[in-house]
Protein backbone atom coordinates (compact mmCIF):
# COMPACT_ATOMS: atom_id res chain seq x y z
CA UNK A 1 0.00 0.00 0.00
CA UNK A 2 1.56 3.51 -1.05
CA UNK A 3 1.96 5.94 1.97
CA UNK A 4 1.08 9.93 2.37
CA UNK A 5 3.67 12.18 3.72
CA UNK A 6 2.59 12.86 7.23
CA UNK A 7 2.59 16.97 5.69
CA UNK A 8 -0.31 15.90 3.74
CA UNK A 9 -1.75 13.55 5.63
CA UNK A 10 -4.09 15.95 6.75
CA UNK A 11 -5.49 16.34 2.99
CA UNK A 12 -5.17 13.13 1.31
CA UNK A 13 -6.69 9.58 2.39
CA UNK A 14 -5.45 6.25 1.38
CA UNK A 15 -3.74 5.53 -1.75
CA UNK A 16 -4.39 3.01 -4.50
CA UNK A 17 -1.76 0.20 -4.75
CA UNK A 18 0.97 1.74 -7.32
CA UNK A 19 -0.38 5.51 -7.07
CA UNK A 20 2.20 8.00 -5.71
CA UNK A 21 2.17 11.56 -5.08
CA UNK A 22 4.08 13.96 -6.66
CA UNK A 23 7.04 15.32 -4.04
CA UNK A 24 9.47 17.85 -4.41
CA UNK A 25 12.40 16.29 -6.95
CA UNK A 26 16.12 15.37 -6.07
CA UNK A 27 19.18 16.34 -8.18
CA UNK A 28 22.17 14.50 -9.07
CA UNK A 29 24.64 17.81 -10.26
CA UNK A 30 24.16 21.58 -9.51
CA UNK A 31 23.78 22.64 -12.98
CA UNK A 32 20.48 20.39 -12.69
CA UNK A 33 18.70 21.86 -10.07
CA UNK A 34 19.86 25.28 -11.16
CA UNK A 35 18.07 24.66 -14.61
CA UNK A 36 15.22 23.71 -12.81
CA UNK A 37 15.16 26.49 -9.98
CA UNK A 38 15.11 28.93 -13.21
CA UNK A 39 12.29 27.20 -14.66
CA UNK A 40 10.53 27.27 -11.66
CA UNK A 41 10.94 30.96 -11.51
CA UNK A 42 9.50 31.61 -14.80
CA UNK A 43 6.49 29.75 -14.53
CA UNK A 44 6.05 31.63 -11.08
CA UNK A 45 6.22 35.11 -13.06
CA UNK A 46 3.85 33.75 -15.43
CA UNK A 47 1.20 32.68 -12.92
CA UNK A 48 1.35 35.92 -11.38
CA UNK A 49 1.22 37.71 -14.48
CA UNK A 50 -2.17 35.48 -15.09
CA UNK A 51 -3.16 36.87 -11.95
CA UNK A 52 -2.21 40.16 -12.49
CA UNK A 53 -0.14 40.68 -9.63
CA UNK A 54 1.31 43.68 -11.95
CA UNK A 55 1.53 47.29 -11.47
CA UNK A 56 4.18 49.07 -14.19
CA UNK A 57 7.84 47.58 -13.01
CA UNK A 58 7.05 46.97 -9.96
CA UNK A 59 6.93 43.00 -8.05
CA UNK A 60 9.66 40.60 -8.56
CA UNK A 61 10.72 36.95 -7.61
CA UNK A 62 14.09 35.49 -6.63
CA UNK A 63 15.54 32.22 -6.44
CA UNK A 64 18.75 31.21 -4.97
CA UNK A 65 21.57 29.59 -6.85
CA UNK A 66 22.12 26.04 -5.46
CA UNK A 67 25.72 26.52 -6.70
CA UNK A 68 26.11 29.80 -4.59
CA UNK A 69 24.35 30.86 -1.57
CA UNK A 70 25.13 34.42 -1.97
CA UNK A 71 23.46 34.85 -5.31
CA UNK A 72 20.03 34.55 -6.58
CA UNK A 73 17.68 34.76 -9.85
CA UNK A 74 15.28 37.34 -10.88
CA UNK A 75 13.37 38.85 -13.53
CA UNK A 76 15.01 41.60 -15.74
CA UNK A 77 13.81 44.99 -15.17
CA UNK A 78 10.54 46.46 -16.82
CA UNK A 79 9.73 42.98 -18.69
CA UNK A 80 6.49 41.51 -18.58
CA UNK A 81 5.70 38.93 -15.88
CA UNK A 82 3.60 36.43 -19.18
CA UNK A 83 6.60 37.29 -21.86
CA UNK A 84 9.45 35.60 -18.96
CA UNK A 85 11.55 32.81 -20.00
CA UNK A 86 14.39 31.20 -18.42
CA UNK A 87 16.59 32.21 -20.30
CA UNK A 88 15.95 35.76 -19.95
CA UNK A 89 16.73 35.59 -15.71
CA UNK A 90 19.34 37.88 -14.24
CA UNK A 91 21.41 36.38 -11.81
CA UNK A 92 22.96 39.12 -9.27
CA UNK A 93 25.11 38.55 -5.74
CA UNK A 94 24.01 40.01 -2.42
CA UNK A 95 26.00 42.88 -3.15
CA UNK A 96 24.48 44.35 -6.17
CA UNK A 97 26.71 42.48 -9.07
CA UNK A 98 25.30 41.16 -11.87
CA UNK A 99 27.01 37.84 -12.62
CA UNK A 100 24.94 36.65 -15.22
CA UNK A 101 22.15 38.62 -17.47
CA UNK A 102 22.18 40.97 -20.52
CA UNK A 103 19.26 43.22 -18.98
CA UNK A 104 19.70 45.83 -15.98
CA UNK A 105 18.13 44.61 -12.02
CA UNK A 106 15.19 46.06 -10.28
CA UNK A 107 17.14 47.95 -7.49
CA UNK A 108 13.99 47.50 -5.30
CA UNK A 109 14.37 43.54 -5.91
CA UNK A 110 17.85 43.54 -4.85
CA UNK A 111 17.42 45.54 -1.96
CA UNK A 112 15.02 43.91 -0.27
CA UNK A 113 15.22 40.48 -1.79
CA UNK A 114 19.16 39.95 -1.05
CA UNK A 115 18.79 41.14 2.39
CA UNK A 116 15.88 38.69 3.29
CA UNK A 117 18.29 35.72 1.65
CA UNK A 118 20.69 37.29 3.61
CA UNK A 119 18.70 37.05 6.97
CA UNK A 120 17.32 33.72 6.13
CA UNK A 121 19.37 31.14 4.64
CA UNK A 122 16.57 28.77 4.74
CA UNK A 123 14.30 30.80 2.13
CA UNK A 124 15.19 29.13 -0.97
CA UNK A 125 13.04 31.68 -2.90
CA UNK A 126 10.88 35.22 -2.41
CA UNK A 127 7.77 36.56 -3.88
CA UNK A 128 6.55 40.25 -3.90
CA UNK A 129 4.19 42.57 -6.23
CA UNK A 130 1.84 45.12 -5.83
CA UNK A 131 -1.17 42.75 -5.76
CA UNK A 132 -4.57 44.75 -5.30
CA UNK A 133 -5.80 43.17 -2.68
CA UNK A 134 -2.58 42.90 -0.69
CA UNK A 135 -1.83 46.58 -1.10
CA UNK A 136 -5.09 47.60 -0.25
CA UNK A 137 -4.83 45.24 3.17
CA UNK A 138 -1.43 46.70 3.45
CA UNK A 139 -2.84 50.08 4.26
CA UNK A 140 -4.80 48.86 7.46
CA UNK A 141 -1.39 48.02 9.24
CA UNK A 142 -2.47 44.66 10.55
CA UNK A 143 -2.49 41.35 10.58
CA UNK A 144 -4.61 38.62 8.95
CA UNK A 145 -6.96 37.59 11.04
CA UNK A 146 -8.05 33.65 10.92
CA UNK A 147 -11.31 34.13 9.57
CA UNK A 148 -10.74 31.53 6.89
CA UNK A 149 -9.47 27.90 6.78
CA UNK A 150 -6.63 29.56 3.90
CA UNK A 151 -5.69 32.02 6.82
CA UNK A 152 -5.32 30.23 9.05
CA UNK A 153 -2.27 29.20 7.07
CA UNK A 154 -0.60 33.05 8.25
CA UNK A 155 -1.74 32.70 12.15
CA UNK A 156 1.18 33.88 13.91
CA UNK A 157 2.95 33.32 11.33
CA UNK A 158 3.70 36.54 9.51
CA UNK A 159 4.78 40.07 10.60
CA UNK A 160 4.09 43.14 9.71
CA UNK A 161 6.80 46.52 7.99
CA UNK A 162 5.32 49.73 9.21
CA UNK A 163 7.79 52.00 8.21
CA UNK A 164 7.37 52.99 4.78
CA UNK A 165 9.48 55.41 3.23
CA UNK A 166 8.75 55.38 -0.08
CA UNK A 167 10.56 53.23 -3.15
CA UNK A 168 13.26 50.83 -1.34
CA UNK A 169 16.41 52.27 -2.38
CA UNK A 170 18.68 51.46 0.51
CA UNK A 171 20.10 47.74 2.48
CA UNK A 172 18.98 49.63 5.27
CA UNK A 173 15.72 49.64 4.93
CA UNK A 174 16.10 45.93 3.33
CA UNK A 175 17.24 44.74 6.38
CA UNK A 176 14.27 45.86 8.20
CA UNK A 177 11.91 44.52 6.33
CA UNK A 178 13.86 41.16 6.33
CA UNK A 179 13.76 41.92 10.07
CA UNK A 180 9.82 42.29 10.51
CA UNK A 181 9.66 39.18 8.26
CA UNK A 182 12.00 37.41 10.78
CA UNK A 183 11.30 33.82 10.71
CA UNK A 184 7.46 33.94 9.53
CA UNK A 185 6.55 32.62 6.22
CA UNK A 186 5.23 35.91 5.21
CA UNK A 187 5.17 39.94 6.05
CA UNK A 188 2.75 42.58 5.56
CA UNK A 189 4.35 45.90 4.03
CA UNK A 190 2.39 48.76 5.27
CA UNK A 191 1.18 50.77 2.45
CA UNK A 192 3.00 48.88 0.07
CA UNK A 193 1.86 45.16 -0.25
CA UNK A 194 3.01 41.50 0.65
CA UNK A 195 5.71 39.80 0.42
CA UNK A 196 6.61 35.71 1.17
CA UNK A 197 9.08 33.36 1.46
CA UNK A 198 9.26 29.91 0.91
CA UNK A 199 11.81 26.59 0.70
CA UNK A 200 11.15 26.40 -2.99
CA UNK A 201 9.54 28.63 -5.92
CA UNK A 202 6.51 26.79 -5.76
CA UNK A 203 6.35 27.38 -2.07
CA UNK A 204 6.65 31.00 -2.08
CA UNK A 205 4.28 31.52 -5.44
CA UNK A 206 1.26 29.82 -3.61
CA UNK A 207 1.66 31.62 -0.07
CA UNK A 208 1.63 35.25 -2.22
CA UNK A 209 -1.12 33.74 -3.97
CA UNK A 210 -3.61 32.26 -1.17
CA UNK A 211 -2.51 35.48 0.80
CA UNK A 212 -3.10 37.80 -1.66
CA UNK A 213 -6.84 35.93 -1.52
CA UNK A 214 -7.19 35.98 2.29
CA UNK A 215 -6.30 39.73 2.36
CA UNK A 216 -9.17 39.98 -0.40
CA UNK A 217 -11.64 37.35 1.81
CA UNK A 218 -11.11 39.68 4.93
CA UNK A 219 -11.65 43.07 2.98
CA UNK A 220 -14.95 41.72 1.82
CA UNK A 221 -16.11 40.23 5.16
CA UNK A 222 -15.26 43.55 7.11
CA UNK A 223 -17.22 45.41 4.75
CA UNK A 224 -20.09 43.24 5.04
CA UNK A 225 -20.25 43.02 8.84
CA UNK A 226 -18.17 42.05 11.36
CA UNK A 227 -15.79 39.23 10.97
CA UNK A 228 -16.02 36.14 13.37
CA UNK A 229 -12.48 34.96 13.96
CA UNK A 230 -11.50 30.86 14.29
CA UNK A 231 -10.52 30.50 17.61
CA UNK A 232 -6.82 30.02 18.54
CA UNK A 233 -6.60 26.37 19.24
CA UNK A 234 -8.45 25.68 15.94
CA UNK A 235 -6.03 27.97 13.87
CA UNK A 236 -3.07 27.21 15.14
CA UNK A 237 -4.20 23.28 14.70
CA UNK A 238 -5.15 24.15 11.08
CA UNK A 239 -1.95 26.07 10.42
CA UNK A 240 -0.16 22.61 11.41
CA UNK A 241 -2.19 20.89 8.37
CA UNK A 242 -1.98 23.32 5.56
CA UNK A 243 0.63 25.75 6.01
CA UNK A 244 4.29 23.65 6.09
CA UNK A 245 6.46 23.79 3.48
CA UNK A 246 5.20 20.38 1.54
CA UNK A 247 2.03 21.79 1.75
CA UNK A 248 2.82 24.85 0.07
CA UNK A 249 4.60 23.11 -2.78
CA UNK A 250 2.70 20.94 -3.12
CA UNK A 251 -0.76 23.17 -3.03
CA UNK A 252 1.16 25.05 -6.32
CA UNK A 253 1.08 22.23 -8.38
CA UNK A 254 -1.80 22.96 -10.41
CA UNK A 255 -0.78 26.26 -11.42
CA UNK A 256 2.12 25.05 -12.66
CA UNK A 257 0.47 21.90 -14.42
CA UNK A 258 -1.76 24.62 -15.54
CA UNK A 259 0.80 27.36 -16.65
CA UNK A 260 3.67 24.70 -18.00
CA UNK A 261 0.84 22.88 -20.47
CA UNK A 262 -0.15 26.94 -21.37
CA UNK A 263 2.70 28.40 -22.00
CA UNK A 264 6.06 25.94 -22.95
CA UNK A 265 8.03 28.36 -24.26
CA UNK A 266 8.58 29.77 -20.39
CA UNK A 267 11.60 27.06 -20.84
CA UNK A 268 12.97 28.64 -23.36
Amino acid sequence: MSTVPPALAAAVGPLPDGAVLPLPPAFESVEEERRYRKEQLAAGFRIFGRFGFSEGVAGHITVRDPGDPNAFWVNPFGMSFTQIKASDLILVDHEGVVLEGRRPVNRAAFVIHSRVHAARPDAVAAAHSHSLYGKAFSSLGVPLDPITQDACAFFEDHGIYDDYRGVVNETEEGEHVAKALGAYKAVILKNHGLLTVGHSVAEAVWWFVTMERSCQAQLLAMAAGTPQSIDRETALLTRGQIGGHLAGWFQARPLWDQITASDPDLFD
